[in-house]
């Protein structure tokens, strides 16, 4: 049953992530872009999601499809991996329907018309749940290389995977009868297995200045005014659309219930796999920002736990409705991204407008660079003045033998690409700067010449637009 079920729910993915008529988020073209060069770091990323989008465009080709065909079939995976945890804290019916739940949750139907770093983090993070209930509740070694596996493969998704450890932490707090895996020598040679997994990168870091702790660190954006309770409550609530209304109002009766009248061990566990870093991304928001989904690994316990509670309370009505809420909710996403661009809601933006014209821009920087090379003036390069540029012509431009490099304002690097491929004074000639900030004298006023060549306003949906100018440039004064 739950076999069928997955296969089919895997089916209706495939077609809307087929008929999606979205460009690739920046993000998106950034990553594909790191699969390009294969190695044991980005700027802002472990390389995890570089190597799985190398190995889905080597077997399917470069599509948007093929670059994103490996979040619906991690997702399918993640929901078999809940089934096996929710199975062995309770039983397998649980198991069913906690999976059927999981792989319908709101932020997961999402999640699988993209590809991002938490796509495998979510897999990750559940085998690794699995694997340590299997070692508090056996003597199996095992479930060692499970646990090991999944903190190396959770860590070179997403520095996240590391929250395991406070959950880990609590739950042992929490429980008396699990601290003995503190004396047992098989958690120590998963966590080092683990961090071996993780180990190049940490090398990678030190041989470029740490990049990627750098930026993980600005992140957190701990400067300024630390008092920011409306985006506390921001980021509270949106966790209503990630993981559903009646799901995330049925979490919060059951804290309340836990801390009133106490909860079974299993479903303690679960709560110290949820609640911790719901608070912390709830603390962060408040001192800085968080987007919705930091909070994304929480949900792999709490779909567990809410539905565990549901069924044992016998609240069919309830978990039943969330399912019909939640595959309507899985079509409705379907048939929006199928039809991105072709229809207007009043007053607002096109939903999808980040999402859409960055053919165009790819389309008018060829022809300009075509345009060139037919008047024997031909450009030496490309220059961009943002990464989210970057990333995109990189993609839509794979073909085009100029190469893209970044501006870089500063000392310190910004982005990969200004990492990566900065343009320096060795790029001689004249160069195409394609920019999207309306002030460009900060850049032009580096060349000895510099013609504006074009201004362009290129649609991106419906009713949003995205503004451009291109310019010609000669004459680098260095920096």
């Amino acid at each position: 049953m739950l076999l069928a079920s997955m296969v089919a729910l895997l089916l209706v993915r495939l077609i809307a992530l087929r008929g999606n008529a979205t460009d690739l988020f920046f993000d998106e073209a950034q990553y594909w872009s790191w699969s390009q060069e294969p190695a044991f770091g980005y700027y802002s990323k472990p390389p995890l999601i570089a190597w799985v989008i190398r190995l889905s465009t080597d077997a399917c080709g470069l599509s948007e499809f093929c670059i994103r065909l490996p979040s619906p079939l991690f997702h399918a995976a993640t929901a078999f991996v809940i089934f096996a945890v929710a199975a062995r804290l309770y039983d397998a019916r649980t198991g069913f329907w906690a999976a059927l739940a999981f792989a319908t949750l709101p932020g997961v139907s999402f999640s699988a018309g993209i590809i991002s770093t938490d796509v495998p983090l979510l897999f990750a993070w559940g085998l690794a749940l699995w694997a340590y209930v299997a070692l508090a509740q056996g003597r199996s070694w095992l479930p060692v290389l499970g646990l090991g596996l999944a903190i190396g493969i959770g860590l070179n998704a997403k520095y996240a995977m590391a929250y395991f450890a406070l959950c880990v932490a609590v739950d042992m707090i929490a429980t008396r009868d699990r601290r003995h895996l503190l004396r047992d020598a098989r958690l120590w040679v998963a966590l080092a297995f683990g961090i071996a997994l993780i180990a190049p990168n940490l090398l990678w870091n030190a041989s470029n200045k740490f990049a990627t702790f750098s930026h993980t660190a600005d992140n957190a954006k701990w400067t300024g005014s630390l008092i920011h309770p409306l985006k506390a409550l921001e980021c509270f609530a949106t966790q209503f659309g990630v993981f559903g209304p009646i799901l995330f109002a049925g979490l919060l009766v059951i804290v309340v219930r836990a801390y009133r009248q106490g909860v079974p061990s299993a479903d303690r566990l679960l709560l110290a796999f949820a609640l911790p870093v719901l608070a912390v991304v709830t603390v962060q928001a408040f001192l800085s920002r968080a987007h919705a989904n930091w909070a994304a690994v929480s949900y792999v316990a709490a779909v567990i736990l809410v539905v565990a509670t549901m069924i044992r309370d016998l609240s069919w009505t309830w978990l039943k409705a969330s399912l019909a809420l939640h595959l309507a909710l899985l079509a409705g996403f379907g048939l929006a991204a199928a039809s991105a661009g072709q229809f207007k809601l009043p007053g607002i933006e096109d939903p999808f407008a980040r999402t859409l014209g960055w053919k165009e821009v790819a389309t008018e920087t060829r022809g300009l660079l075509a345009d060139a090379r037919k008047a024997g003036q031909p450009f030496a390069a490309v220059i961009t003045d943002e990464r989210a540029l970057s990333a995109e012509l990189l993609y839509y431009m794979r073909d085009e033998p100029t190469p893209v490099l970044a501006w870089r304002a500063g000392a310190k690097p910004a982005d990969h690409y200004e990492l990566t491929r900065p343009f320096t004074a060795a790029t001689t000639g004249r160069v195409l700067l394609v920019a999207m900030r309306r002030d460009t004298s900060p850049i032009t006023g580096r060349f000895k010449s510099a013609q504006q060549i074009a201004v362009k306003s290129l649609p991106a949906g419906r009713n949003s637009t995205r503004a451009y100018s291109f310019h010609a440039v000669e004459g680098y004064s260095g920096p």
